[in-house]
């Protein structure tokens, strides 16, 4: 059997350039995994290929974030094992719950949303509909930059574990949707891992790939387990819980898995809790024993 694949593709925002963001996401990883497994830590960072990103983001804004802004930061979430009293209290603090509500409520009500969104969140939805609408091809030309290597690695019999944060688990879901039921070209993704995910709001689920079918047509049907993780806090994931809106899945049998789990996280920009930041999920011990589990059922898998 080839070697195990584990690809990553990240949300919105411009991303440093792709060897530092590479390498900075492959630290956060390893670290976590290594605390756990030091063999499997070694064997993906002393195999070509073994981890792979894919950088969509600078095609989508023609810009790249400064790493500086963010290396000091990382460094520190590498440092610090497991969030702290304050990072765990921080996260289910009050202010954080009546937010989520106040979102919530605009996810149900869309009208509400000019009303309620920060400038942040209107970035974002700027962003997001810009994404969904396909300007000028680029929902399309992001989707097939993940299809690349999926189908790359599907021809050289890789087993694939696709890691996706925040918007970046929107195009997977996508682009998996369109590689079961538009093309012929098949690629299957052993284990799915979707980060902070918006996947389980009312006004993502309308407008996925798929969104209007019903069936086997209305989902992926190439994926063969799939996890869900979301920080305690984090705004993005305003519904944590994704197996409930997606468990005609498992009933159809498309899906022999769908797991959700909360997780803490605890990277911190300037001293300030980013519970959403990719750094924090990667290099959580919840995904780093996912990744251990996944690498060596993997290695058992191809020595059976």
């Amino acid at each position: 059997m080839a070697h195990p694949i584990i690809l990553y593709i990240p949300g919105l925002l411009p991303k440093p350039e792709h060897e530092l963001h590479q390498d900075a996401l492959m630290r956060c990883l390893l670290t976590g995994v290594g605390r756990l497994d030091a063999d499997v830590a070694s064997e993906i960072r002393d195999t070509p290929g073994a981890f792979d990103i894919v950088s969509w983001t600078y095609d989508f804004y023609l810009a790249h974030r400064d790493f500086a802004l963010d290396s000091t930061s990382i460094d520190r979430v590498i440092e610090q094992e497991s969030p702290s009293k304050d990072d765990i209290a921080e996260a289910s603090s009050w202010k954080r719950s009546l937010t989520r509500w106040i979102y919530t409520l605009g996810d149900l009500m869309p009208f509400l949303i000019p009303h309620i969104a920060s400038e942040r969140m209107e970035v974002h939805l700027r962003d997001l509909r810009r994404y969904l609408r396909d300007t000028n091809g680029i929902a399309s030309h992001t989707r097939r930059m993940l299809k690349v290597p999926l189908l790359a690695a599907a021809n050289g019999g890789h087993p694939v574990l696709l890691l996706a944060h925040s918007m970046g688990s929107v195009i997977a879901y996508d682009s998996l949707w369109e590689l079961s039921h538009t093309t012929r070209d098949r690629a299957l993704v052993d284990l799915l891992v979707t980060m902070g995910s918006p996947l389980g709001q009312r006004y993502m689920q309308t407008r996925l790939k798929g969104a209007n079918q019903t069936g086997h047509r209305r989902y992926p049907n190439n994926v063969r387990a799939w996890k869900n993780f979301a920080a305690v806090g984090d705004l993005t994931a305003l519904d944590p819980y994704l197996a409930d809106d997606f468990v005609e899945m498992l009933e159809l049998g498309i899906l022999e898995s769908f797991v959700d789990e909360p997780v803490h996280t605890h990277f911190r920009l300037d001293g300030e809790l980013n519970v959403h930041s990719e750094y924090g999920y990667l290099v959580n011990e919840t995904t780093a024993r996912t990744v251990v589990d996944w690498w060596r059922a993997t290695e058992r898998s191809g020595s059976a």
